[in-house]
């Protein structure tokens, strides 16, 4: 036995039993292991997060065993080769997927992104020393304790993202890791502490070199975390190394009565006040980008944004294919930022017109963006807006409810109908049940089929 297992068996005796209940499955996988002549250890985020009180999403375990030795403890199972050049499988046992992974030494990284080789070792401790946060280099077996030889859980009671060693190596092997501690502080409400938070600063201009994807998948974790107001307040320009359209927000002065915070300031308070949604989340970071390109100030000193939703689409149009985002998300987020300045009014002709112009799952999410555009707004025009946005989304739900008419399939009458009427086929049809539709939305004609044939009658008698 080496002095590095040594020292762990050591300190973890010493550690107090931590609060970790290993589910039975991943309990299964790590007695299998040790009966196998092997260490194992459940590690990373289902400790930290254990010892945070939540619920772990999935239980990864480390391992003395080499990939092969690990299948050989696990023969009859189902094992996939999910990353078996850096000593990874997945044992599916019983349905449910865990990750094993052989203790390794990484290489030298190519391009700030992964290493070039992985060297496999017997030693749990090296395993730990490659990690990249303090939170997530803690491992875990019943009857051993909590392994922690780099402070991660005092850090979790301080609330501090630390990495493990010099965060300058850390972030220069792997340029993502900067975006990863942006997100963890954000999704557990943590501060940098203060040589990470330098580093990450001074190391931001790394990120240039990481995938768009990998860094769309850190962004939107980060944009969802209870924290995320704070940590973009607090790291701006580590985010517009990624997005330098945010620059012109910060210290823009709105000049309106409906405005007290600059166009940043607005901007992050509407993103805290949206539910934690990732197409929702975008939006609000993105609604009033083109802002500053669009300024005009009248001749009394009031500023005015004429065409920043368009503008704003604009830019973010640019964003989200650089990040490379799915098209249903990049439509989404396009459409409701072109629509978040419309004004929305409590009248069911109204509601029922956009309910024809976007459908009901838009709406909604324009109800929501709108409420949180709210938020950022000064006193007087936060109320407003927000008692207008709350009565839509009560008048939206009456009229669900009722099931009124806003498309042509609710429509009481048919193109047969209007066929019946000696109106040949072809485009007249069409426009004369679009007709019809706008009365019954507008609130002119009743959706019966009586009513709406004699109106028809009457339009094809005035032709």
């Amino acid at each position: 036995m080496g002095k590095g297992m040594e020292e762990i068996q050591v300190r973890a005796a010493a550690a107090e039993e931590p609060g970790i209940f290993i589910p039975a499955g991943a309990a299964e996988v790590l007695e299998r292991l040790q009966k196998g002549g092997h260490e194992a250890y459940v590690v990373g985020g289902c400790v930290r997060d254990s010892l945070l009180g939540r619920q772990p999403l999935d239980w990864d375990i480390t391992t003395s065993a080499r990939p092969e030795e690990t299948a050989a403890c696990f023969a009859g199972e189902r094992i996939v080769e999910t990353g078996l050049r850096h000593g990874t499988i997945t044992l599916l046992l019983r349905g449910q997927p865990y990750e094993i992974t052989t203790y390794r030494l990484d290489g030298a990284y190519a391009d700030c992104r992964r290493p070039r080789q992985v060297t496999f070792t017997r030693s749990l401790s090296e395993d730990l020393a490659r990690r990249d946060f303090t939170i997530g280099a803690m491992a875990y077996r019943p009857g051993e304790g909590l392994v922690d030889l780099y402070g991660g859980r005092e850090d979790l009671s301080r609330r501090i993202v630390r990495c493990v060693g010099k965060p300058d190596k850390r972030f220069g092997e792997d340029a993502l890791r900067i975006l990863r501690a942006l997100r963890f502080a954000s999704v557990l409400d943590f501060r940098l502490d203060a040589d990470t938070a330098q580093a990450a600063y001074s190391c931001r201009g790394l990120l240039h070199k990481i995938a768009p994807e990998r860094i769309r998948v850190e962004l939107d974790r980060l944009l969802c975390g209870p924290a995320a107001g704070r940590v973009l307040r607090e790291y701006r320009m580590i985010l517009a190394e990624l997005l330098p359209e945010i620059l012109p927000l910060h210290g823009f002065c709105q000049h309106t009565p409906y405005h007290v915070y600059d166009v940043w300031e607005h901007t992050l308070r509407t993103v805290e006040a949206v539910e934690a949604r990732p197409a929702l989340r975008l939006t609000m970071l993105l609604h009033d980008m083109g802002k500053p390109a669009c300024f005009v100030m009248d001749d009394k000193g009031q500023g005015h944004f004429h065409g920043h939703p368009a503008k704003s689409a604009e830019l973010a149009r640019g964003i989200l294919e650089r990040l490379r985002y799915d098209n249903r998300t990049a439509r989404t987020v396009l459409e409701l930022i072109r629509l978040h300045d419309h004004r929305l009014e409590p009248v069911p002709s109204v509601i029922r017109r956009l309910l024809a112009d976007i459908g009901p799952e838009r709406l909604t999410q324009l109800i929501r963006v709108q409420r949180a555009d709210a938020a950022g707004k000064a006193d007087a025009a936060r109320e407003e807006q927000t008692r207008r946005v709350n009565e839509t989304e009560i008048l939206l739900e009456e009229i669900l409810r009722r099931g009124d008419c806003y498309t042509l399939r609710d429509l009481a009458v048919s193109g047969q109908d209007i066929l019946s009427l000696g109106v040949p086929a072809g485009p007249e049809v069409g426009r004369l049940l679009q007709m019809l539709l706008r009365s019954v939305i507008a609130g002119e004609a009743a959706n019966t089929r009586e009513a709406l044939l004699e109106k028809a009658r009457r339009m094809v008698g005035q032709k």
